[in-house]
């Protein structure tokens, strides 16, 4: 007998069967209406963020050219700058230059100065005194270290300001290099586009580096690098001008005390010419009374000698006539008369001969005087050659040096410019 078979598990109803069927159509619809509100805010979303990337491509298209013309703006004024730090670098170096070789040319006045010190230090006896010329040449001598502290300071002062100068303009430089590669970057940056074939997406391009500026840091750096140059553009101006005014007064300086010192070489050369012309006045006056001196010791002698013949006869008149006999041994008129003679004439000789001892004195005093005349002669024209020397020296500071040419004996200059004890002391102390 046959049987029936039935499928294992459970077994719905005819309502389960229609409400899964009823459930499957209104799953249906209710994905479809969903997929439908997705599909419509997609296309919308699409539209939206189509035009907003198109829109902010644009606007930072836009923020990049304007950022290019901010950095390039700031690395035009940077440049100007720069161009004005260098030209003042270059005045300042050559104002410095010239402060340096005026400091240099006073060598030659100090060595003048002190040679002129130390050919009077040959000067001697009375001769070697403290006169005005001693005291302006060693003015001189303070003057000239006076300008040469004053030049080496300025010197010392523009070298510190041109080392301000180069690290100013090392920062410029350093600013506008930023700048000029900033810029490439950017213009690189403004020139891509979509179709590039060099653009990919990259590992975190949002991050925010180490070292990142704010714009208003950014603009203060700038700002900063710009008016630290021209501060120091302004300094070196001024600097420059200091140095100008410098050289002009000690130039000034040094040829004041220049002439000063030659008035009062021309005025001792005057002092010691006419005093050697007094000197030969006194000398050929001395020698003529010398002259006519002599000329009386001979005639008191030569009358001294008369009149000891005069003693001689009256003498022997006397004794003659004393060997008269007996009663004509009177003294008479005669014998008055003799007596007298021989008295008068030992008085005359006593006179003559005291005469002539004064006179043989004076003779002396005089060829002491004229001996005294003659040394000192030779020491006022011993002081006259050496000032003419000097005088002669200082013409180095007039005239070019392939032009100048002694006129006179020089002593050998000394490079150490050594003096004697005694005028390195005055010059220690002055």
């Amino acid at each position: 007998m046959a049987t029936l078979s039935f499928k294992p598990g459970s077994r719905f109803t005819v309502t389960d069967w229609h409400t899964n069927s009823a459930l499957i159509s209104t799953n249906a619809e209710r994905q479809r209406i969903s997929s439908h509100q997705i599909r419509q805010e997609a296309r919308a979303l699409r539209n939206e963020t189509s035009n907003q990337t198109k829109w902010d491509e644009q606007n930072n298209s836009t923020r990049l050219d304007e950022r290019i013309d901010d950095v390039e703006k700031w690395r035009q004024v940077l440049g100007k700058c720069l161009s004005e730090v260098d030209a003042e670098i270059n005045a300042l170096t050559q104002i410095k230059d010239e402060a340096e070789q005026a400091l240099q040319a006073k060598n030659v006045p100090l060595d003048v100065a002190i040679e002129c010190l130390t050919h009077r230090e040959s000067r001697r006896e009375i001769d070697l005194v403290k006169d005005p010329v001693e005291d302006e040449l060693h003015k001189e001598v303070e003057v000239i270290e006076g300008v040469r502290r004053a030049l080496q300071q300025k010197i010392s002062e523009a070298f510190e300001q041109l080392c301000l100068l180069q690290e100013a303009r090392h920062q410029l430089n350093f600013d506008q290099r930023n700048k000029t590669e900033t810029v490439e970057i950017d213009q690189t940056c403004l020139s891509l586009t979509r179709n590039s074939p060099n653009i990919s997406l990259k590992v975190d391009p949002a991050r925010v580096l180490n070292g990142t500026t704010t714009p208003q840091e950014w603009v203060q750096f700038s700002r900063y690098s710009k008016e630290r140059a021209e501060a120091e553009v302004r300094a070196s101006g001024r600097l420059r001008e200091s140095i100008a005014l410098t050289i002009a007064q000690t130039n000034n300086e040094c040829e004041a005390q220049r002439v000063a010192v030659e008035f009062s070489f021309r005025k001792r050369i005057h002092e010691f010419e006419r005093a050697l012309a007094e000197l030969n006045w006194q000398e050929k006056n001395t020698k003529e009374e010398i002259e006519e001196m002599e000329g009386d010791i001979r005639h008191l002698d030569e009358d001294l000698r008369a009149k000891k013949g005069s003693l001689k006869l009256a003498h022997t008149r006397l004794e003659t006539r004393l060997h008269r006999p007996s009663v004509e041994l009177c003294r008479d008129q005669v014998q008055y008369g003799l007596t007298d003679e021989v008295c008068q004439i030992e008085g005359t000789i006593a006179a003559l001969k005291e005469k002539l001892a004064q006179s043989q004195n004076a003779l002396d005093a005089l060829y002491k005087q004229l001996a005294r005349i003659e040394v000192d002669t030779k020491w006022k024209q011993n002081s006259l050659s050496l000032d003419n020397k000097c005088l002669d020296t200082r013409r180095k500071l007039t005239l070019p040096p392939e032009k100048y040419v002694a006129t006179s004996d020089m002593l050998n200059r000394t490079t150490n410019r050594n003096l004697s004890s005694l005028k390195s002391q005055q010059l220690e102390m002055a």
